[in-house]
């Protein structure tokens, strides 16, 4: 494949998070055919135009900032990234701008429902199936619980329909009565919580709740990432 062939595709990055390697979205990237770049919050400079790329993924991390929908911040929410919030508040602007695909990973997902006018369940008592688990040393274990995509959704024809069994790393949620208006539901649990939101008026932009990124679960999630490089690929020709 020539370098042409490589789609360039940002990667947000932030706070480092006990459990989780950036290093997961670069290599999945890398692997599907297409060139990460990472894009640090460090190094971000506002209105400065952003580096060229093809897509984009939205990363995992803590907690939103309450107050970006509306809410208070609940005594189950020890530490938000509102500088965070803004800088990738302004990447998906940009991006949904150039209608370029976007992947937004856990954090990423919220923040993707956030971003359209949704809000967030800030705590979800409940442990099982959804919250992780401290696991030995600095390791914290995944929750798993399983996820089929609604019919008729890019979710659906991406995996073919078929159930997936996801890993699952998260204490705050969108839930269904809290999606934004002109989101598309592709995917919930039992227990109401959202798995998965499109935007059904941009070209690729799909949002998951799991962490397709992990080495854990690579070869089951490489469809998600073939398909958003696909989408990146013919960005970059148009």
């Amino acid at each position: 494949m020539t370098p042409a062939d490589r789609p360039r595709i940002l990667v947000t990055r932030a706070e480092d998070v006990i459990g989780e390697r950036f290093e997961d979205y670069t290599d999945r990237i890398d692997e599907t055919g297409a060139e990460p770049v990472p894009y640090d919050q460090a190094t971000w400079e506002g209105d400065a135009a952003l580096p060229d790329y093809d897509g984009v993924v939205v990363t995992a991390g803590i907690d939103i900032d309450p107050t970006r929908y509306g809410e208070e911040q609940s005594e189950y929410v020890r530490e938000v990234a509102p500088d965070r919030d803004v800088f990738e508040s302004a990447v998906l602007a940009d991006a949904f701008e150039r209608d370029v695909p976007v992947l937004a990973i856990c954090r990423g997902h919220q923040l993707f429902n956030v971003f359209a006018g949704g809000s967030l369940l800030q705590h979800i008592h409940e442990r099982e199936p959804h919250r992780a688990r401290r696991g030995d040393g600095d390791a914290i274990d995944s929750g798993w619980h399983e996820v089929t995509a609604e019919p008729g959704t890019l979710l659906h024809a991406v995996f073919g329909g078929r159930t997936l069994r996801v890993n699952s790393r998260h204490h705050q949620a969108v839930t269904t009565d809290r999606v934004a208006e002109g989101l598309t539901v592709a995917a919930t649990t039992g227990d109401g919580i959202v798995e998965a939101l499109e935007r059904p008026d941009r070209r690729w932009a799909l949002s998951v709740q799991w962490h397709p990124e992990r080495d854990e679960v690579a070869d089951d999630q490489r469809p998600l990432f073939e398909a958003f490089v696909a989408a990146c690929r013919e960005a970059s020709a148009d």
